[in-house]
């Protein structure tokens, strides 16, 4: 699956968030936008207390890119304004 950036102007201050897949059947959106700077560590509880559940059900296995690149999500890293963080659940083919 390719990551593309978003088109749209990210509003000052805040980062996109985009959902692909099973992440985007859960949260039933496509994107939003999240204030910024935040911890990329921070973004696991933020999404359980907007999606109750999300993080057994569809975090545990996915994987997270910031701006087009694979990331930890314990890793020290301070997400951006302006950046953009996809939730990637895995991907089967047969």
């Amino acid at each position: 699956m390719k990551v593309t950036m978003a088109s749209s102007e990210t509003p000052s201050g805040t980062f996109t968030l985009l959902y692909f897949a099973t992440a985007l059947s859960y949260t039933k959106s496509s994107s939003e936008t999240l204030p910024a700077p935040m911890n990329l560590s921070d973004l696991p509880d933020i999404l359980e207390e907007r999606y109750p559940g999300i993080k057994a059900k569809i975090l545990d296995s996915c994987a997270i890119t910031v701006n087009l690149e694979y990331v930890n999500i314990d890793e020290a890293l301070v997400i951006k304004d302006g950046d953009e963080v996809a939730i990637i659940p895995p991907v089967s083919s047969g």
